[in-house]
């Protein structure tokens, strides 16, 4: 049975007599390479391996989908937001080492956009029905679940800005769900105590 990555090391052009060193060293790093790719296969999830049998009768291995990014924008005090998204919990330096987490569920890719008086979250989706997805929100933070069905996702938004939780209102069209609040108004004097 064949990992996924051995067709693509297997494919690697060779530098020959020309570059012997390159070729050394092109050999060393493919070395470090499968290496690093076999722990990746065994922190995998179960449910996200799955082999196939091909006409010739081999039988091949394909893993994911593994999904890992990140989004980053500029913040209102002019500092970077970096938000990851994915199935991947930590992504370690794989070739020096470090466990990699696969999560059965992704986090969806979510931006949230403040204006003068409501705060809006837009998140990404894909391939969830409406009636799937489950959102809870409280003054400070939106978490968005699918509860059945693949893909399968989960994300607690903390929010930049307090909000009145009971006035959100929310959309999903096309793998796009867009979440947007009222922000909690700031009483300039807070609350009058009196002096006994």
């Amino acid at each position: 049975m064949s990992s996924p990555f051995d067709e693509w090391f297997g494919r690697r052009r060779r530098f020959g007599s020309w570059f012997p060193d390159i070729d050394e060293m092109m050999r060393d790093v493919e070395k470090m390479m499968q290496e690093a790719f076999k722990n990746v296969e065994q922190q995998v999830p179960k449910n996200l391996v799955k082999e196939r049998k091909l006409d010739d009768g081999s039988i091949v291995r394909e893993m994911g989908p593994i999904v890992y990014g990140y989004s980053v924008k500029v913040g209102p005090d002019g500092k970077p937001v970096v938000r990851k998204f994915g199935n991947i919990d930590a992504f370690p330096n794989i070739l020096g080492g470090g466990n990699l987490t696969v999560k059965e569920e992704r986090e969806p890719l979510v931006d949230v956009i403040k204006g003068p008086e409501e705060l809006r979250v837009v998140a990404e989706v894909p391939g969830v029905n409406k009636e799937d997805l489950r959102l809870r929100a409280d003054e400070n933070s939106l978490t968005i679940e699918s509860v059945t069905g693949q893909p399968r996702y989960h994300k607690r938004v903390e929010l930049p800005e307090t909000v009145d939780a009971t006035t959100a209102k929310s959309n999903y069209k096309n793998g796009i769900l867009e979440v947007s609040f009222k922000l909690k108004s700031k009483s300039g004097g807070g609350v009058p105590i009196n002096i006994e």
